[in-house]
């Protein structure tokens, strides 16, 4: 994986700049760097690299061909590329190198957006096309890879990470404090929003166009997902998912260097640990995190299925010291991210990178078979079965699905009264009317109950907040996660499907369930399900949130209440404490 950035301007843009944009970058990419000013126009590049296919120098970015017009800044994998390569070979098309890079350059020059279509991966790219003076950001479908852009004054830019936009000192980063808000809402910055003022993310599915010349952005959705109401009265999809599934690890493993992987000894993380065996991977090897004196810890499982499995598996416990890492946890995420598993991702990558420079994960698993507890809750409540939830249903109506989603979702919820006694009454103006509204734009309303949790999922829990934490702490000890779940003809495919044919209350992630029943020991099969988090006490520790809040400079200008802090320390057990704390920590790193 990548560090990527650019900059086109009308003024001169010094070496000493794009050298420290660079090395900004460098924890995404170590093995090289690369920096280049397109001819005949005003645009620069840089890149940093982190090699896996095509070795060599030939692979190294940005990547220029004159005679096609066209110059890349590429951070991904397009797992397809080699099937991709020789169809534009059959056009004509030759190649240097054996990256996917060219390939995906290639593609552009023969396809222009449509090409697009063809990956299937993970992808932030920029391409500018020097004949028609038009650069393109392309962000891939479900936001695994990060995309920021910025235009201020005479200058667009844009960067994988918001430090190479500071980096380059060219920008104003003001913090957005309605972006501020959002965060204690949800959890994260949702887009196309950032933490800063003016500066914001591609969304996912998207990509923009910059016209230099008539300086106009246009910004367009390539995929979306649809909702159908096929039958599987033969019961066959859950064989279509086995083939999807191996084919999908065999692709997220092609690299010439070995790939590792996460492994909690849940089903999704198990799942892939016995598709890599069942392929005949060579390589495998498993990297595992746990908590001290923790009767639920996730290594413990792991070890089971690394055992039952023949893979070889390095294990780390963590105790109460480890929370001192939230001290790192602004450098490495940028902006704040909530999410409780912040620093086990950071350490569990750490880990691993100490023997490989790429693992698959099981993220997009709960999300396309329906393994979340509250997208079962919802469809419980919304398919009652006995005469009295029936009753209940018809008296009360039907639950509200945003509002429901939110107290799921939210973990230690903002509303607007709640935002008042936090902020300073000079920032209320920044509060949203709707604090729900990232939510509802992405409710569909004509979708079933269910469907309707998933796709919330997929576009605010797993978009913003999973995927983003699992890039930051990857990338920050320059490693790759590969997602093989996440691939879009699988979530199509299953979509395209009743809910029927792939979600039965009584078996967990059915769909799942019925390929690896027979690969994997019955306990973690009856293993329930428990997210990537350590026990309350080590998030709840009273003299943690105490010196947090001593020391906090947004206290101590004015802009969080004293009062309000002072009750919230009053509490227990208080998820907002969490949100709080995070949102500290990074104004004590980028803006006090």
């Amino acid at each position: 994986m990548c560090g990527i950035a650019g900059f086109i301007s009308e003024i001169n843009i010094e070496d000493d700049i794009l050298e420290a944009v660079a090395d900004s970058l460098k924890h995404r990419g170590p093995d090289a760097y690369g920096v280049f000013n397109i001819p005949g126009s005003n645009t620069c590049m840089v890149h940093t690299r982190l090699s896996f296919f095509d070795l060599s120098d030939k692979g190294n970015q940005p990547m220029h061909f004159q005679e096609l017009g066209l110059t890349i800044s590429y951070n991904g994998e397009v797992y397809n590329f080699r099937e991709i390569r020789k169809e534009l070979e059959q056009k004509g098309y030759t190649f240097i190198s054996d990256s996917d890079t060219e390939v995906v350059l290639k593609a552009w020059h023969a396809w222009g957006t449509k090409s697009i279509d063809r990956f299937k991966g993970m992808f932030a790219f920029a391409i500018y096309d020097s004949k028609n003076k038009k650069l393109h950001l392309v962000r891939d479908r479900f936001g695994i890879k990060p995309l920021y852009y910025t235009h201020q004054k005479n200058t667009f830019g844009f960067a994988s990470e918001l430090k190479a936009l500071r980096a380059s000192g060219l920008f104003q980063m003001d913090t957005d404090w309605s972006a501020v808000c959002d965060f204690m809402v949800y959890r994260y910055v949702p887009s196309p929003k950032s933490i800063y003022e003016n500066v914001h993310k591609l969304p996912p599915a998207h990509y923009l166009e910059y016209d230099t010349v008539a300086n106009t952005t246009a910004i367009h959705e390539y995929w979306k997902l649809e909702s159908g109401n096929k039958k599987d009265p033969k019961g066959e999809l859950p064989a279509m998912v086995d083939e999807f599934l191996r084919k999908s690890v065999q692709r997220h493993s092609r690299a010439d260097v070995p790939v590792g992987m996460f492994l909690s000894g849940g089903y999704d993380s198990s799942a892939i640990a016995a598709y890599l065996k069942q392929n005949n991977y060579p390589h495998a090897q498993a990297f595992s995190i746990g908590f001290e004196n923790w009767e639920r810890s996730e290594h413990q499982y792991a070890q089971i299925v690394a055992n039952h499995l023949d893979i070889p598996l390095q294990s780390q416990l963590l105790d109460a010291t480890s929370l001192d890492y939230v001290d790192e946890m602004p450098q490495v995420y940028d902006e704040p991210i909530a999410d409780i598993s912040i620093v086990p991702t950071y350490l569990v990558s750490k880990l691993a990178r100490k023997n490989v420079k790429a693992v698959l994960s099981g993220e997009g698993a709960d999300e396309i078979f329906g393994g979340y507890w509250w997208q079962k809750e919802y469809y419980r409540i919304t398919h009652p079965k006995s005469i009295k939830g029936k009753i209940k249903q018809l008296i009360n109506g039907k639950a509200d699905p945003v509002k429901f989603y939110a107290d799921a979702a939210s973990m230690g919820e903002f509303n607007v009264d709640e935002l008042k006694k936090l902020l300073h009454p000079d920032l209320h103006q920044y509060i949203p009317e709707d604090p729900l509204w990232f939510y509802r734009k992405h409710l569909k309303k004509e979708w079933s109950p269910l469907k309707q949790m998933q796709y919330m999922d997929i576009k605010c829990f797993m978009a913003e907040l999973i995927l983003v934490k699992v890039d930051r702490a990857s990338m920050a000890n320059s490693l790759e996660v590969r997602v093989p779940f996440l691939d879009h003809e699988l979530f199509e495919t299953i979509f395209s499907y009743h809910e029927d044919a792939y979600y039965k209350s009584e078996v967990k992630k059915y769909c799942l369930h019925e390929n690896i029943k027979g690969k994997l020991p019955q306990s973690i099969i009856n293993r329930e399900k428990q997210g990537f988090v350590g026990p309350d006490q080590y998030y709840m520790k009273k003299d943690f949130y105490s010196k947090v809040f001593q020391q906090s400079k947004l206290k101590k200008q004015g802009t969080f209440s004293d009062d309000y802090l002072d009750h919230l320390m009053n509490k227990p057990y208080d998820w907002r404490k969490w949100k709080i704390a995070v949102m500290d920590k990074w104004f004590d790193k980028w803006m006090a």
